[in-house]
């Protein structure tokens, strides 16, 4: 065997353990997601069936049972014809426990969606955090509401708790970002969860309705509860894409 067919053997196999080793990865991530899925699915049932089949908060009994299985747990959004119908938990100790673990407290890359560490029960703004999955899950969907069209199909978002159930109506999408600490300007909008004193909540929707890429005709008036929710955007470093939805 000649020196040239040697070292074309040689890179022959290198590659071929690359590709081996890279699909062995990408398999592994499927597998994982799936098996992340599985998870909610399986606590879709403890809700279901009507959060699946139609757009009616589920009882009461069937968030209790959530709490009672993970105290973290706070509420279950859901956006009726989209992949958005997940637990939402809350951790004000360590806002971002849920970054990367399932419902359980397990190891998940999808983690679940979460509740910033500044809001409690009646805050005025619950400001919610979930991932811009690649494969179309979690919070991935949110940018949809870039198009006006998507809104008109998806105006409404259900956001319940064990204590009380919440339809809201989407009032505006941007997209915005994080801003380092030592950057002066932008808007911040991850600073507004407390909303009890009206000019905040006014400065806080004066800076929404600036923000919005259009008008969705949804007025928003001081009292009205509200619901943020914020994924990730990859229009710019940091990048953020946000939906407002005032509480009908």
């Amino acid at each position: 065997m000649t020196r040239k067919v040697k070292r074309y053997w040689f890179l022959f196999l290198v590659f071929a353990v690359l590709f081996l080793f890279s699909l062995y990865k990408v398999c592994g991530i499927l597998i994982q997601e799936r098996k992340e899925q599985q998870t909610f699915e399986k606590l879709e049932e403890i809700v279901n069936p009507p959060v699946h089949f139609s757009a009616e908060p589920a009882g009461d009994a069937s968030y209790i049972a959530l709490k009672e299985e993970n105290p973290d747990f706070f509420g279950w959004i859901f956006i009726e014809g989209t992949a958005v119908n997940y637990p939402v938990m809350y951790t004000p100790e360590d806002e971002e426990y849920y970054l990367h673990r399932d419902f359980y407290g397990k190891e998940a890359r999808s983690g679940v969606p979460f509740l910033a560490a500044s809001c409690y029960e009646g805050c005025g703004n619950y400001l919610i955090y979930g991932h811009h999955m690649k494969n179309g899950t979690m919070f991935a969907s949110l940018l949809n509401y870039a198009s006006r069209e998507y809104w008109e199909k998806h105006p409404v978002i259900w956001f319940d708790t064990p204590t009380a159930s919440g339809e809201y109506e989407v009032a505006a999408a941007f997209y915005s970002e994080a801003y380092p600490q030592d950057v002066s300007g932008g808007f911040r909008f991850y600073q507004y969860t407390d909303l009890s004193e009206p000019f905040v909540f006014a400065e806080y929707v004066e800076q929404v309705q600036q923000a919005a890429l259009y008008d969705t005709g949804v007025n928003v008036e001081y009292g009205s509860g509200l619901l943020t929710l914020c994924t990730c955007s990859y229009h710019t470093e940091n990048g953020r894409f946000v939906v407002v939805a005032r509480k009908k």
